[in-house]
């Protein structure tokens, strides 16, 4: 075999391209996702009681920066990183959504269908420009920006679904029962070959947000509102916990993978 052969059997590999940014779509996948949803829609609510409107929007948007910039500086997936981003943008999309509520005056029939304009508006410039909305190509800058665009979009537009289910007659038990319900859509459908993993994935992203955000809602707020009345910050803490548990889980369990040599995450590493 000459040179030449050898050369051209190698792959040829972006010399900026990254390793996947983005986690594989496991159970703990959907458990954390469902988890940040409800805890970043009952912090957003705390931050907001506490320190005023004006304050937490400040507070939630410099979190946001500050936790996409380090997932940013990284050239892989990293758990805290990638999930503390995830956090901020739960907190933030909730305020977006609900500082044109009750701040603009702007009805959830209205800011629900524009976030869905917005969230289409990025997928189509995403795929005009990368060819593939696959979480499993994120591996440039440009493909990890689309990726968080969509998924601030998705946080925001479930969050005005969410409560704008809940203040039509459905309450937040009943939307918890709508979203539970509505999230085995996309994996049925998925499951016996009505939609590609693609669209069933994003279906289900944005699902997993009116849900979880639902049922904390359920439990943090008063009976007068149809809730448990544990308040925010008990709900805040315990589910701020269990994403710990869960994301130190899961670090461990990538952690494992690479020095064993298995799994997605050290093919990733290799």
């Amino acid at each position: 075999m000459t040179a030449e052969h050898v050369l051209d059997d190698r792959p040829l590999v972006p010399v900026r391209s990254l390793a996947n940014k983005v986690p594989e779509v496991t159970a703990c996948f959907w458990i954390i996702k469902v988890l940040t949803t409800g805890m970043g829609e009952t912090a957003s609510d705390l931050l907001a009681h506490t320190f005023g409107p004006v304050p937490a929007v400040a507070l939630g948007g410099l979190g946001l920066v500050v936790s996409l910039a380090v997932q940013f500086s990284f050239r892989r997936y990293v758990a805290w990183a990638y999930w503390t981003a995830v956090v901020m943008v739960s907190v933030f999309g909730t305020m977006a959504a609900d500082v044109l509520h009750v701040g603009l005056g702007v009805p959830y029939g209205v800011s629900a269908p524009a976030f869905l304009a917005v969230l289409a508006t990025v997928f189509v410039l995403w795929y005009a420009s990368e060819r593939t909305l696959s979480i499993h190509t994120v591996q440039t800058r440009r493909r990890e920006a689309f990726y968080w665009a969509a998924v601030l979009a998705t946080f925001a537009l479930g969050t005005a679904a969410g409560d704008l289910t809940a203040t039509v007659g459905f309450g937040y038990l009943g939307s918890v029962a709508l979203f539970a319900a509505g999230i085995c859509v996309p994996a049925l459908a998925h499951r016996f070959g009505a939609l590609n993993a693609v669209t069933a994935f994003w279906t289900a992203y944005v699902i997993t947000r009116p849900l979880g955000a639902s049922l904390a809602d359920w439990m943090a707020l008063g009976h007068a509102r149809g809730g448990l009345g544990l308040g925010l910050a008990p709900v805040t803490l315990v589910w701020t916990v269990a994403i710990i548990g869960f994301v130190g889980y899961v670090a461990v369990s990538d952690r494992r993978q690479v020095i064993h040599g298995e799994g997605p995450v050290a093919k990733h590493r290799g």
